[in-house]
């Protein structure tokens, strides 16, 4: 097998593309995808300071080696959420990662913030399962926190069959809502929120997989211990029976959607003010992690009492 650039001795054949390509060929296209995707989007510049996600997992893990390396400026944050041994090894290897490049890392501690761990937090706060809570709280923490340090883009992991697996549940159930939201780049809707963007959205699990064991990066393996249910595994699963029959069957699904479907669904108009009780953005008069945290206290005081 010869790379189909250079010619020489190929490592690794990416059938999506019909190409095969030697170990500094793969980084070039791995950087041209990258790169194309940024420009395309403008997601940000050299100049500007980047808030990047870094769970410690190996697409968050890729993208910070690879920003890093390409002469942007990042600033990492990781939250730990107390979910035991996960947790655990994901806060170790973020740390030992920043400490042995000299990156710039924070490390927000959910149980020292909060008062508990997600998980404790999550039993107390009922009504709502212990991801879509995670969920809820990153958000929050992660919005309120650019917002006092004066960040303004956020960049995520996110890859091909991520984005390709949630465009797949939005449309089994006609989420029009989400759909209208579906982009590698989402504007901030408000002073207090952040741009979102995505670099590796035109890559997969599997050439993220190969960038980091050419860069013999350290990532945590094992999925949270609290995603086991969580339905878009299902999607992928689905999704990846396709590709092997089909290759490139989530490209065009998801490029076939950015390119020609998403006009269909146009941003809806929504008016945000701020929560009446810590300022952050909100479409009612509370936001959605006061309350839920109201409930929480609640709980606990609740206990105490009895």
């Amino acid at each position: 097998m010869k790379c189909s650039r250079c010619k020489e001795p190929a490592f690794v054949k990416i059938k999506r593309h019909n190409a095969s390509f030697c170990e500094s060929c793969f980084e070039l296209f791995f950087s041209r995808q990258v790169e194309g995707a940024i420009k395309r989007y403008q997601m940000f510049g050299k100049e500007e300071k980047i808030l990047l996600g870094a769970s410690g997992g190996k697409d968050s893990m890729a993208l910070w080696h690879y920003l890093q390396h390409a002469g942007y400026t990042v600033q990492a944050i990781h939250f730990d959420l107390g979910i035991g041994e996960h947790s655990s090894i994901s806060r170790q290897i973020v740390e030992e990662f920043a400490q042995a490049h000299c990156f710039s890392l924070l490390v927000i501690s959910v149980k020292d913030l909060l008062g508990g761990t997600i998980p404790e937090l999550a039993k107390k706060a009922r009504h709502r399962s212990t991801c879509s809570f995670c969920g809820l709280v990153k958000r929050y923490l992660l919005n309120r926190f650019a917002f006092e340090k004066g960040f303004t883009v956020y960049a995520t992991g996110h890859n091909l069959d991520d984005e390709a697996a949630t465009l797949l549940g939005n449309v089994l159930h006609w989420q029009t809502g989400y759909l209208t939201h579906q982009s590698p780049s989402l504007p901030s809707p408000h002073p207090k929120m952040l741009r979102k963007v995505k670099p590796f959205y035109t890559l997969t699990e599997e050439e993220i997989r190969i960038y980091v064991k050419l860069k013999n990066l350290p990532f945590v393996e094992d999925r949270c211990p609290l995603s086991h249910r969580a339905k878009s595994l299902d999607y992928k699963e689905v999704l990846q029976l396709l590709e092997e029959k089909s290759p490139g069957t989530k490209h065009a699904f998801l490029f076939g959607f950015l390119e020609k479907a998403k006009p269909l669904f146009p941003a809806e108009n929504i008016v945000l003010q701020e929560c009446q009780i810590c300022g952050m953005p909100t479409t009612q008069t509370t936001c959605s992690f006061c309350k839920i945290m109201q409930k929480v206290r609640a709980k606990e005081e609740n206990s105490c009492t009895s």
